[in-house]
């Protein structure tokens, strides 16, 4: 039976600039290519999401425009449930803006629009189809009062809780008291505990900060290294697939989306699921594009091959 994961996060319309490099203060550089596609690290999680098999839902705001019939209309083709998306009447959709350069990496900045307007009164409006789901995810592109307020309704229906803390950011401690699992990459952990991830020694020191601010289980992804995981059981290290980047825009994003569609609520498969999510992120990472190059549940179980 498929999981059934519901996502509270952004929706940006990304426009990508392709370049030699990334320019320097003052500089002036020359673009390669330009394109646009619908984004956002919660559009991209729940597309992640819908393509390896979850029953997908959306809570999120989009402005009164064409980008955001785009954005809603993008997901629907991905059989995503978008009821629960809302549309606001003064604030435009947001948007995203990615410099590429020729190794693979990125630099992005974001304009949050209307996906910071949304409200605890709209997410507290979903709450029955919110204790129906497996898995509730969330990140840091929208209001964390919507996303403590969607954890709370989770946690009163028994739902599992998944927190990216992306972009990092100061953090509610009440929010991470209602997280069953929190997926920071090594940058965004070390920011939340104080302790720099460099090895095995100091994620382990890591996953004992957060169990200790409330959080019980931990994946710390660390780009094409692999993941490291700790539950109330177990902890390791899985590694990365190794595959030459194009493009590592939605490589997280792909691996959250991807990881819910597979996990047990009670995280008792993380190995198994985590292997499932590299594969999944390894491909995204293949081509251009955020949501363009999302993997389907085939084509992981073909590269597993």
């Amino acid at each position: 039976m498929a999981n059934k994961v519901t996502v509270l996060g952004s929706l940006n319309v990304d426009t990508t600039l392709r370049v030699p490099r990334m320019p320097l203060p003052g500089e002036t550089l020359s673009t390669e290519n330009k394109s646009s596609a619908a984004g956002g690290k919660g559009a991209n999680q729940a597309v992640a999401a819908a393509r390896a098999g979850a029953e997908t839902r959306f809570i999120g705001k989009v402005g009164n425009d064409d980008a955001g019939r785009f954005m809603v209309e993008s997901l629907q083709n991905d059989g995503i449930d978008t009821s629960a998306i809302v549309t606001d009447q003064t604030v435009g959709t947001g948007s995203a803006f990615i410099l590429l350069d020729e190794a693979g990496q990125n630099s992005i900045l974001v304009y949050g629009g209307s996906n910071q307007q949304i409200e605890e009164k709209e997410v507290l409006a979903d709450e029955d189809d919110i204790a129906n789901e497996d898995f509730l995810i969330t990140q840091f592109e929208t209001p964390q009062a919507a996303a403590l307020t969607a954890f709370k309704v989770a946690k009163k229906h028994g739902v599992t809780t998944i927190l990216n803390p992306a972009p990092a950011a100061e953090i509610s401690p009440e929010l991470l008291t209602y997280t069953d699992l929190v997926v920071p990459n090594e940058t965004e952990s070390a920011d939340l505990t104080g302790i720099e991830v460099t090895d095995v020694a100091s994620m382990d020191a890591n996953a004992k900060k957060f169990r200790e601010m409330g959080v019980k289980n931990l994946i710390i992804t660390v780009g094409s290294k692999g993941a490291y995981y700790a539950t109330e059981k177990a902890s390791g290290f899985v590694p990365a697939f190794k595959v030459k980047a194009v493009d590592t825009t939605a490589a997280g994003d792909t691996f959250i989306g991807a990881l819910s569609s597979q996990l047990k609520p009670d995280l008792s498969n993380i190995e198994t699921a985590l292997v499932f999510a590299q594969r999944a992120s390894s491909l995204t990472v293949q081509g251009l594009g955020a949501m363009p190059s999302i993997p389907t549940y085939d084509q992981v179980i073909e590269a597993s091959k």
